[in-house]
Parts: C-alpha cells; sequence; structure tokens
C-alpha cells in the first residue's frame, strides 16, 4: 500500500546497535507512550495484547485497544520486517479503528554512529476514511504522526541517557 504522509525523528542515542535493537524490539518499551495519558491523546491510552512471538518475528501479530470519549479504539499490526541491528517495520491489518489516522507503516532504522548509535522512528500514514475521521485526519493527523515519531524517538535516547533528538 502506498501511504501518502510521512513523518519521521533521528537521534543520537548512547548505546551499542544490537543493544539499543534488543530494547526497542520489545514493543511495549518503544511505544509505551500510548499506554499513558497525555495532553495529545487528551487523557485517553491504549493497551497492548501480543501473540506467542510479542511482535519480535516477522508475522507476529500486535494489537492495540482502548477507549477515548466512550469511543472504542483498535489497531492490529503485524511485523512484516525485521532485521536486527538495523531495522524493524510493522503495519496494520485491515481497517483501523482510530481517530485522527488510517493505515500506516511504521519502523525503525539504526546505524553505528561513534560509540552509540543513530535511530531513525518513521511512519508512513493516511488519514482515516470515514467522513468525520477524514475532517480529523486533516486537522491532526500530521501533528499527531510527528508526536509519536518524536516521543519514540526522545524514549529511545533517554535509553542511553545522552543526547536529545537532533531534528525537535
Amino acid at each position: 500500500m502506498a501511504y501518502p504522509f510521512h513523518e519521521s525523528a533521528t537521534v543520537e542515542v548512547a548505546m551499542a546497535p544490537e543493544q539499543l535493537f534488543e530494547r526497542l524490539d520489545d514493543h511495549t518499551r518503544l511505544a509505551a507512550h500510548m499506554e499513558k495519558p497525555s495532553m495529545m491523546t487528551l487523557g485517553g491510552r491504549m493497551t497492548y495484547a501480543f501473540d506467542e512471538d510479542k511482535g519480535r518475528a516477522v508475522g507476529s501479530v500486535i494489537r492495540m485497544s482502548g477507549r477515548f470519549l466512550d469511543i472504542s479504539l483498535g489497531v492490529d499490526e503485524v511485523v512484516t520486517e525485521r532485521d536486527p541491528p538495523r531495522r524493524k517495520v510493522w503495519e496494520t491489518m485491515g481497517r483501523p479503528r482510530l481517530l485522527v489516522i488510517g493505515p500506516y507503516r511504521m519502523g525503525f532504522e539504526i546505524e553505528p554512529k561513534g560509540d552509540g548509535s543513530a535511530l531513525r522512528v518513521f511512519i508512513d500514514f493516511s488519514r482515516p476514511a470515514s467522513p468525520d475521521g477524514r475532517i480529523l485526519g486533516i486537522l491532526f493527523a500530521r501533528t499527531y504522526a510527528r508526536w509519536c515519531v518524536r516521543r519514540m524517538a526522545a524514549d529511545a535516547a533517554d535509553l542511553g541517557r545522552i543526547n536529545r533528538p537532533t531534528n525537535l
């Protein structure tokens, strides 16, 4: 599927690529920002459910669900690429039940840099298909996607405890 929109964030992390990949391969650590209420989610949060591979193998399924203003939200993702310690990509399956963003492909790339790593977190996405979702997507999708990749990158930078994101 071709996605018309793209956001990314790049950080330097004081951690070897192998060690960084191992930590980010744990989806609960990578996307911990989704499990906590925040201003960007207006107090909403998502919870995770995993198959037996826990998102650590190609074909593994990751399920997120939650509620926002009494609206049921959910998305199923499948890992489509996993090349330790360089790259991991996952993509939505079916039609996501999200408010401001539609189908997406998301992932990260790691390159050695000095004694640590350069990490790029990215999302390629579409707006929601529903009429209300399209309006919300026009208004908020890019802002939400940018927040999401920046939050993931900043959390990864905190793993190494130095060097905040370089393009935030």
